[in-house]
């Protein structure tokens, strides 16, 4: 999603143990050259032990896509937990050992351990004859069984006088060091030839290593500066799985926020979003927690007094009779009315005059967030998105079944405040405030830098660059297509869904419009008119109408009393 917007040809920080990505530290270039050497020299056993994530899986590709031997033939077993037994025949089914079939096929002997070190023991002599090595390649080698730690032990009896016929690679976590230091296997670890322990990178060595995988994705610039670098190590302890996914969630937040740099506030938040963890107000590691509990009541109580008790009767009771969240708020103002008015000063949330949205210049929003936390729902949320429809939220079933029902469709996506703009339409936004949390709230208006959110039905205001400080670009927004289904159309397609589309470029600029007019079959004419609509809007140029690009047109042809974001709030109450 982000690649494009950041100059880049591929996601750069994906988890999967790619051998391109391979980011040679001191300590990686030391472990391969120890499987190199075992490898290469007949050594017989190696050991490579590291933490979860160090990428001891990706330095063992790299060794069996680029280092090995041309004269090589390796067994690789991912899953260790098996019987002796399975084991074997494991082994003899990646290297083709066994007697054949009428048809070709391998046959194993299925229930007898030594029929297989039989064929084994003769396969390996005769590899051995022709000049080939044979390697035995065990990941998660932690979770091998004492029954078979002893046969991996037996193996390594196959030899002629002068080498070992089977070299055998054991990787796993530093549960293998533990494991191997028993006494009864110390006959197998006195036949490790070859030992290294994978640690994690160093400060530095993490921010070589994000600009290695920037650069192999095809980053031309500085994408994370230096501070988003010290964060990401501080956050990842130098653990390169753990450095990939904040950095991926890094450059998504960045991506909604429409910023093309990634600082330590981008990397702060996508750590908190990834471990669940808070970001501690500086004022809570001194605050009493009794009187935390206490304040955060009074808080909650009388501030949403404040937010509500203006809004007037009549009001409140037509939201609570179809509105589930309204009367939530409702019932929450009654109680706080009978609160100290005092409350208001330990936290202030004071309205503007009687629109009822909130001054940002007194409460932020992650505090008004952490205020509503048990009114921020998803349910809260498709109550007020509802409202703004014209329809009623039952909460019994999920938003996106009845807005279905109701003649909608939802779409959900990550994307970016221009993103937003151009499908004009109310949406829920995820947002995540200082302590991890998730919080729904609906965008119901943008003007300028300034973004309208409804936060468990009560109104408020605030700069965009402080809401893109909780948002990561998640939203989910509902809308009525024309034709009552949104069905992708592409080159080929006939239906009246593409008699609409071709209908309606025209109606919205005669630069879109295709001949003839009247015909429901998507030509090379229509998908050269739609090409031309979504590069003028921004939108992937691909020629099939997808539901992004039939909402835009929805948006453009639309009566002016549907819910937009481009007409302020305040005009539609």
């Amino acid at each position: 999603m982000y690649t494009n917007f950041f100059g880049l040809n591929e996601k750069p920080f994906s988890i999967t143990p790619d051998p391109r990505y391979l980011f040679m530290s001191e300590r990686h270039g030391e472990a391969l050259a120890h499987l190199v050497y075992g490898v290469t020299e007949s050594c017989g056993f190696v050991q490579l032990t590291g933490e979860v994530g160090t990428g001891k899986t990706t330095l063992v590709r790299t060794l069996l896509q680029n280092r090995l031997p041309d004269n090589a033939d390796v067994a690789v077993i991912l899953n260790p937990q098996l019987t002796a037994l399975e084991f074997l025949q494991t082994i003899c089914e990646e290297l083709g050992v066994g007697d054949r079939s009428d048809n070709g096929d391998t046959v194993i002997a299925p229930d007898s351990s030594k029929a297989l070190i039989d064929a084994l023991n003769h396969y390996l002599l005769m590899a051995h004859a022709d000049g080939r090595r044979t390697i035995l390649v065990v990941d998660e080698a932690q979770n091998l069984a004492r029954d078979v730690l002893e046969q991996v032990r037996l193996l390594t009896n196959l030899e002629t006088s002068k080498q070992k016929l089977l070299q055998i690679i054991l990787i796993g976590q530093p549960e293998l060091r533990e494991l191997l230091a028993r006494n009864d296997l110390r006959q197998l670890a006195q036949r490790i030839t070859g030992r290294y322990h994978l640690e994690p990178l160093s400060r530095d060595e993490t921010a070589e290593y994000i600009e290695h995988r920037l650069q192999v994705a095809g980053a031309l610039s500085e994408v994370f500066d230096n501070g988003a670098k010290r964060a990401t190590f501080k956050f990842s302890k130098g653990v390169p799985r753990l450095i990939n996914v904040i950095c991926d969630r890094a450059l998504l937040g960045a991506y909604s926020r429409e910023s093309r740099r990634v600082d330590r506030r981008f990397v702060a938040r996508a750590a908190a979003e990834i471990s669940g963890k808070s970001l501690a107000w500086p004022w809570l590691r001194w605050a009493p927690p009794a009187l935390i509990a206490t304040g955060a009541a009074i808080v909650a109580f009388g501030a949403w007094s404040i937010f509500t008790q203006q809004q007037g009767t009549q009001q409140q009771n037509e939201s609570a009779a179809t509105v589930p969240s309204a009367t939530i708020v409702a019932q929450t103002a009654a109680i706080g009315a009978q609160v100290d008015a005092s409350a208001s000063e330990i936290l202030p949330l004071a309205e503007s005059g009687a629109t009822g949205v909130a001054d940002e210049k007194e409460a932020s929003l992650d505090e008004q967030l952490l205020l509503a936390n048990d009114l921020t729902n998803v349910a809260a949320a498709f109550a007020t998105l509802f409202e703004l429809w014209g329809l009623s939220y039952d909460g019994n079933d999920a938003g996106c079944d009845q807005a279905q029902r109701a003649g909608f469709e939802c779409l959900s996506q990550r994307g970016s405040w221009n993103s937003l703009r151009q499908l004009d339409r109310p949406a829920i936004l995820n947002l995540t405030d200082s302590r991890g949390f998730t919080h729904r709230a609906v965008l119901t208006a943008i003007q300028g830098d300034r973004a309208e959110l409804s936060i468990a039905g009560v109104k408020v205001s605030h700069p965009i660059e402080q809401v893109s400080e909780l948002w990561f670009g998640q939203y989910l927004l509902i809308w009525k297509p024309a034709t009552g289904s949104s069905i992708a159309m592409g080159p080929g397609a006939r239906s009246q869904n593409v008699l609409w589309l071709r209908q309606s470029l025209a109606a919205i600029d005669r630069r879109y419009r295709s001949e003839p007019l009247d015909s429901d079959y998507y030509d090379a004419g229509l998908e050269e008119q739609v090409r031309a609509f979504q590069r003028d809007h921004r939108l992937m140029v691909d020629g099939l109408a997808g539901r992004q690009t039939q909402i835009i047109i929805n948006s453009l042809l639309a009566p002016d009393d549907i819910p937009r974001l481009t007409t302020p709030l305040l005009a539609r109450d």
